[in-house]
């Protein structure tokens, strides 16, 4: 189980070492929960990423229906920038993602200034 973005933060502020950082993000690549070989198809996959990246969203029922995202990359760490990402939106109602600012969460952490243009590209996308 992933933890929450809460705690995600909590653990890169007591980090002070960026090596420390990336592989605690690799680390919660890892721990993604297994996704579904019939979904690394070209319907799910991410544009905009320079690695392959795959998001499958399930939304309940309702005018404002829980959202569950499952996602995975080929890569290390980019598949651990899904998992914070699956971390701040995942299990949350769409008007909730609609709001957040996934960026400002990005900007908190200090990833921002230490990935590569191509992976802030693929964040966005």
């Amino acid at each position: 189980m992933l933890p929450t973005i809460e705690t995600i933060r909590e653990d890169f502020a007591v980090m002070e070492d960026w090596e420390d950082r990336y592989r605690y993000l690799i680390d919660l690549g890892r721990d993604l929960p297994p996704f579904p070989e019939q979904a690394r198809d070209a319907a799910h996959k991410v544009h905009g990423c320079a690695s392959q990246v795959w998001l499958v969203a399930e939304a309940g029922d309702g005018a404002d229906p829980v959202v569950t995202f499952l996602g995975d990359s080929d890569a290390h760490i980019v598949r651990g920038l899904v998992a914070v990402m699956l971390a701040l939106m995942s299990g949350r109602k769409a008007s909730a993602i609609a709001a957040a600012d996934p960026e400002a969460t990005f900007r908190a952490l200090g990833l921002d200034s230490h990935l590569s243009q191509q992976r802030t590209n693929g964040l966005r996308a």
